[in-house]
């Protein structure tokens, strides 16, 4: 689907012309240079790279570092392919816009979502503890029980809920309501919440 990268600013609040209040995400949406375009030809599909953000010189590989220089581009932050761009319309460095949003667009927006650390069974899977804590129970309540048997077949099963790491993952929030868009900022302004912190990079698709 065709669209951009983003950098998440934030929430707030904002009210419709019937009066209601409605939450909304702050994007800062591209501009987003183009960096590569993929033809059926060579290689297989249509698509177009975009890049965001820029990087310093000495985070670059040489390799990468010398393509940027011969097409005049910025070392970007984040490169990411969107496909469904009619590709025959692009060149190397142009500048895709915020404008291909209007209000009334439904979208789905892609990131990281915010990292949790190391937590237990009970946050990272919803268990529900040990119980009661009658019997003398004092170190046991948020434990995550039997994690198998020891006769057979001897051994933990792959999957296994545990505790562990939570949070950091690729997630997608779809049929998102575009109800703002101001182009002269490079703002587009989603109903309810996307994934990620506060300054991380989302990518927004019609």
């Amino acid at each position: 689907m065709p669209g951009l990268l983003a950098k998440k600013l934030g929430m707030t609040n904002i009210f419709s012309e019937d009066g209601k209040i409605v939450p909304v995400t702050v994007l800062e949406v591209g501009p987003c240079n183009v960096y590569a375009i993929k033809s059926k030809e060579k290689d297989g599909y249509e698509a177009v790279q975009l890049g965001f953000g820029e990087k310093k010189e000495k985070r670059t590989s040489k390799p990468q570092l010398d393509y940027y220089k011969k097409h005049g581009l910025k070392i970007p932050q984040t490169l990411k392919e969107f496909r469904n761009f009619e590709s025959s319309q692009f060149k190397i460095g142009d500048e895709v816009k915020v404008d291909i949003f209007q209000i009334g667009d439904k979208v789905k927006v892609s990131g990281k979502n915010k990292g949790k650390g190391f937590q237990g069974v009970m946050r990272r899977h919803n268990f529900g503890g040990v119980g009661g804590t009658t019997h003398g129970h004092s170190d046991r309540l948020r434990a995550p029980g039997s994690i198998g048997s020891s006769s057979y077949p001897s051994r933990v099963f792959k999957g296994q809920r545990m505790a562990g790491r939570m949070g950091f993952e690729n997630t997608t929030i779809s049929n998102l309501k575009v109800v703002k868009v101001i182009a002269d900022k490079n703002i587009v302004m989603v109903k309810g919440a996307v994934p990620g912190s506060i300054n991380s990079i989302v990518a927004i698709n019609k």
